[in-house]
């Protein structure tokens, strides 16, 4: 399994042969000026929730690459409105796709698109492919559901939001790595503005004091689990 960071919380996600992008957002980011999202490969396009940060390239890159998108039900049907190919879910629900199982697990945040209109129930997601498990809890805060994932699924990594003021910062996703009973991290969702900029050398010490791993990754950068 390969993992790639576009940016933000936008992840490329290589398993068992398929290509799955996560809450692309890559365009809008000056950040991520050295991605071509031309360039993408993408066979699912998975959500955790509605705002723009996370869903502003899905229809363009959906309908170049015929991808499948996977969220919770109102979030798939907006797209499939449009004539996209698209596979609903909701939390507690499981599907064995072809890369994989994915479980839509709940995450505390607000799902809104950017007109305003309903986005939904906002979640994250549990794929196990190749022998590997990772959790992505996409924007969220500390939440006690969280224990439940390790009860049914012993993880190789957990992605966490660490940027603070919209979803958890470091020592809450310090709080969670031990709820999911994960001590090797992905940070995301940090840096990209002025709220959420976060100290890196900082967060690495902390994590490395509870005896942690916290990667951040620079944008294009991999890691292979």
């Amino acid at each position: 399994m390969k993992i790639t960071f576009y940016g933000h919380a936008s992840l490329g996600i290589e398993v068992n042969g398929k290509f799955i992008l996560v809450d692309p957002y890559i365009s809008a980011n000056p950040k991520a000026a050295i991605i071509n999202i031309n360039e993408l490969k993408a066979d699912y396009i998975l959500l955790t929730h509605a705002h723009q940060d996370h869903v502003l390239d899905v229809e363009y890159i959906a309908s170049r690459t015929d991808a499948t998108i996977v969220s919770n039900y109102e979030i798939a049907s907006h797209f499939g409105n449009k004539g996209l190919k698209y596979h609903p879910m909701n939390h507690g629900g499981s599907w064995n796709f072809d890369f994989g199982k994915l479980k839509y697990v709940s995450a505390i945040h607000s799902s809104s698109f950017a007109d305003g209109s309903y986005g939904g129930n906002p979640g994250g997601f549990v794929i196990e492919g190749e022998h590997k498990n990772i959790y992505i809890s996409g924007d969220t805060a500390l939440t006690m559901d969280m224990k439940l994932i390790p009860m049914r699924t012993k993880l190789d990594l957990a992605i966490f939001p660490i940027g603070n003021n919209f979803t958890m910062d470091v020592e809450d996703a310090i709080l969670a790595s031990d709820f999911v009973e994960c001590d090797k991290i992905l940070g995301v969702h940090y840096d990209t503005f002025g709220y959420i900029e976060i100290n890196h050398e900082d967060a690495i010490r902390k994590f490395f004091d509870k005896g942690k791993d916290l990667m951040l990754l620079t944008i294009g950068e991999s890691i292979q689990l």
